[in-house]
C-alpha cells in the first residue's frame, strides 16, 4: 500500500485522534509557578493532586458561612483569543467571581478554573492561568487546583473557553441577603471600568458584523483600539466594600452582569419592595454610547443588556448615605428603594445620557 494511502489497519493512538499529553505535560509545568505563587495561609496541596486541600481557621469566626459560586466571562474569550491578550479573560474570570460572592459580604478563600481548548497551546493555556493567577495574587485568594481538557472536533481551531469556581466565608449574621433593607434607604452606584463581562455578543455584533471593524482599529471618537477597550478590565469591588461590610454598613448589594441593572437589582430587594433609579445621576460612558447609536440600541436594551457604566449598586440606610459615599471614591446617590408590588421591580427615571 502507498505512503498517499496509509494502512486503515495502522493502530491510533491518543495523538492522532487530537489529544496530545506531551503537550498537556508542558502546560502543567508552565502553569505549577503560577499556581504556587497565589498560595495563603490554609492552602495544603499542591499541583497534581487529584484534589484540593485547604483548612478553613475558624479561629475567630462564631459561626463561619462558606459562599459558592461558578461563572465564566463569555464571549469576551472569542475577543481576547483574536486579540492575542490570554490573561485577559483569566483575570476578568476571578474578578466576576469574587464580585458574585462579595455581594453576599464573603471574604474570598480559594478558586479553581476549568479551561477548555480545541487543541491544546501550552502558551495560550499558561497566558490565560497567568492572568487567574494575577487576580488571585492581587485579592489573596488561592488558586487551588483547575482543569486543563483538550477537546478536539468540539472546539474548533484555537477556540477555547474559561470557568471558574470561587469558595469564601462569611460569618452567618452578616450575611448580606437584602432581608434589612427598607423603603427610604438609598441606592449608591460604583463605576464599571467597561463592559466588564457581559453583553458581548451584541457589542461584538455591532462593532465587527455591522461597523465591520477589526480588534486593533480605532473606535470612532474614542481614541482607543476595539481590544483596548473591550479587553478593559472587570472591576474587583472587594477594596472597595470590603470596609463597608466590616462596619455593618451595607444592606444589600448587586453585582450589574447579565440583566444590567433591570434584572440584577431585584434580585437583592425584599418582597413589597421595588427601585427607582435616577438615570441623570450618571453619563453614559462613550463606549456605550458609541454601541447605543451604532446599533440602533434602544434604552431599554441597553439597560437589561449592559452595565452602561455602573458595576455595583450598594442599598445603605439614608442616615448612612454620607458616610458611605465619602468612603467610596467615585460613588453616586443612583436612586432610592420605593414601595412596590410583588415581585420587586425596577422603576426608571430621566434617560441614559
Amino acid at each position: 500500500m502507498s505512503a498517499d494511502h496509509p494502512n486503515p489497519r495502522r493502530g491510533l493512538d491518543y495523538r492522532a485522534a487530537g489529544v496530545d499529553i506531551d503537550e498537556a505535560d508542558r502546560a502543567l509545568d508552565r502553569i505549577r509557578p503560577l499556581v504556587a505563587s497565589t498560595s495563603r495561609p490554609g492552602v495544603l496541596s499542591g499541583v497534581g493532586h487529584f484534589g484540593g486541600l485547604f483548612r478553613l481557621n475558624t479561629a475567630g469566626w462564631r459561626r463561619p458561612v462558606l459562599v459558592a459560586s461558578i461563572d465564566g466571562v463569555g464571549t469576551k474569550v472569542q475577543v481576547a483569543r483574536e486579540a492575542g491578550r490570554h490573561e485577559a479573560p483569566g483575570y476578568d474570570l476571578v474578578s466576576h467571581c469574587i464580585n458574585d460572592i462579595l455581594v453576599q459580604g464573603a471574604e474570598p478563600l480559594f478558586f479553581l478554573d476549568y479551561l477548555a481548548m480545541g487543541k491544546l497551546e501550552a502558551e495560550v493555556a499558561e497566558g490565560v492561568v497567568r492572568g487567574i493567577a494575577g487576580a488571585c495574587r492581587e485579592f489573596g485568594v488561592a488558586l487551588l487546583g483547575g482543569e486543563t481538557a483538550e477537546m478536539p472536533g468540539f472546539y474548533p481551531g484555537g477556540d477555547y473557553d474559561v470557568a471558574g469556581t470561587i469558595v469564601g466565608v462569611v460569618e452567618e449574621e452578616r450575611i448580606v441577603d437584602g432581608s434589612a433593607v427598607e423603603v427610604g434607604d438609598v441606592l449608591i452606584g460604583l463605576p464599571s471600568s467597561g463592559l466588564h463581562t457581559n453583553g458581548y455578543s451584541l457589542a461584538r455584533a455591532i462593532l465587527f458584523d455591522r461597523l465591520r471593524l477589526q480588534v486593533g482599529d480605532t473606535l470612532p471618537g474614542l481614541g482607543e483600539s476595539v481590544a483596548d477597550a473591550l479587553l478593559a478590565r472587570h472591576r474587583c469591588y472587594l477594596p472597595a466594600v470590603r470596609p463597608l461590610l466590616r462596619q455593618g454598613q451595607v444592606r444589600a448589594l448587586a453585582h450589574i452582569t447579565g440583566g444590567g441593572m433591570t434584572d440584577n437589582l431585584p434580585r437583592v430587594l425584599p418582597p413589597g419592595t421595588g427601585a427607582e433609579v435616577d438615570l441623570d445621576s450618571f453619563r453614559l460612558p462613550p463606549l456605550f454610547r458609541l454601541l447605543a447609536d451604532a446599533g440602533g440600541v434602544a434604552e431599554a436594551e441597553m439597560l437589561r443588556t449592559f452595565n452602561c457604566g455602573v458595576g455595583l449598586i450598594a442599598v445603605v440606610a439614608a442616615s448612612d448615605e454620607a458616610a458611605v459615599l465619602q468612603a467610596l471614591p467615585g460613588g453616586f446617590r443612583l436612586g432610592e428603594v420605593t414601595n412596590a408590588g410583588d415581585p420587586p421591580r425596577v422603576r426608571f427615571r430621566g434617560s441614559l445620557r
